[in-house]
């Protein structure tokens, strides 16, 4: 019975990975700007971006064949030809990564390095160490499994006090007013739309990742109509963070990430303080002796 099923459900993902893949080179392909290219201007375009037949030529594959592709049929592309693909879509290394992977291909990089997903209690030590710089660290699919004082007052949250599967990022933000109230970021869910779909396409068909979506999709239909709708992969950087307080107001933090491993391994991140008014927030919650 079970060896009988077993090929039924390889050919399920298969086919829902085809599709996720048409509909991201479908999504690339309407973003670009023909003119920024050098395309010619030939007739009216009655949608925006570029048409099947110029991408297919800039990548130098058939009309019929790159049509397929991005239909999400079976032609199955060679790392070349989808390589020659990405340029022509003008991919950033992480989206010629997604679409590999969601070609079913090795992305064109070192294997993955193992990581440790245990935390010890010398990692402990050295978030304690970081105060009053607030510092947690995260699974790949944001999941956050350590954490100091100072983060917790940051967010405004007593991580002890949240259940394990609901210390998540993203799950928090969606669910939680306070953790959502101080990030000041009116883009922040669309980015965490694309995080995750960076993150998710090496995981597909992963009962973890695909739980942890579903419990996206049932807490925000916002969420799930963005997934549905756009396209877009990135993935996280360190850049300026803008955060609401009820006491101390509006300030700026720089965030910073180190990675355990080149890829899906833990990462620490930290927030600095890049100005006056950062500093003296964080130095305010250092003094707050208990509670967010």
């Amino acid at each position: 019975m079970t060896i009988l099923l077993q090929p039924e459900a390889s050919i399920v993902a298969t086919d829902d990975r085809r599709k996720q893949l048409g509909a991201f080179l479908r999504a690339r392909r309407e973003s670009l700007d023909p003119q920024r290219l050098g395309l010619p201007r030939v007739g009216r375009r009655r949608t925006p971006g570029l048409r099947r037949e110029e991408v297919a030529m800039l990548a130098d594959v058939g009309v019929t064949w790159y049509t397929w592709l991005e239909q999400g049929r079976e032609v199955n592309p060679s790392a070349t030809v989808l390589t020659a693909v990405a340029v022509a879509l003008q991919c950033s290394p992480l989206e010629t990564r997604h679409l590999f992977v969601l070609a079913g291909l090795t992305p064109p990089e070192s294997p993955q390095m193992p990581h440790c997903e245990g935390i010890s209690e010398g990692t402990r030590r050295m978030l304690d160490s970081l105060m009053p710089q607030p510092a947690s660290i995260q699974r790949s699919n944001f999941d956050i499994v350590a954490w100091n004082s100072s983060f917790c007052r940051l967010m405004g949250i007593d991580f002890d006090t949240i259940a394990p599967e609901d210390r998540n990022c993203i799950y928090l933000y969606l669910t939680h007013p306070v953790w959502r109230a101080r990030i000041d970021d009116p883009e922040v869910l669309s980015t965490f739309v694309s995080y995750f779909r960076a993150a998710m396409a090496e995981h597909r068909g992963d009962p973890e990742w695909e739980n942890k979506l579903a419990r996206f999709f049932a807490v925000s239909p916002q969420f799930e109509a963005l997934w549905h709708q756009r396209y877009d992969v990135r993935g996280v950087e360190n850049k300026v963070k803008w955060f609401n307080h009820p006491q101390l107001g509006r300030f700026s933090l720089q965030q910073m990430y180190w990675f355990s491993a080149p890829r899906n391994g833990s990462r620490l991140l930290v927030y600095l303080p890049m100005d006056e008014a950062g500093e003296q927030a964080l130095a305010w919650l250092d003094a707050q002796a208990v509670g967010p």
